[in-house]
């Protein structure tokens, strides 16, 4: 049984633009083959609402997918552990 899930993530403006566009690529992909990928929608760069890793600014992607139970904690393991992702959130929907 699938489930409804949005998530929003925060890439790092220091990386660049191309950098920024790859990862975004990266995630959307990444949905698109192990979820069913309904919305993704790049919010661009805002303010942060407080400093993380000395940083103020923020490229914003939020997106909705529905998917297995099991996947959204995969999708934190791999928000962890990629280079130019500061701030992240999966949260389930309800039905």
């Amino acid at each position: 049984m699938l489930n409804k899930y949005e998530t929003i993530f925060v890439i790092s403006t220091t990386l660049g633009e191309d950098n920024i566009k790859a990862l975004v690529e990266k995630f959307k992909n990444l949905l698109e083959t192990s979820a069913q990928l309904e919305s993704i929608d790049e919010w661009g760069k805002r303010r942060l609402a407080y400093e993380i890793n000395d940083q103020n600014e923020g490229y914003y992607v939020l997106a909705n997918f529905s998917a297995e139970p099991s996947f959204p904690h995969e999708l934190e393991r791999i928000y962890k552990i990629t280079d130019g992702i500061i701030k992240y959130l999966v949260i389930k929907k309800d039905n």
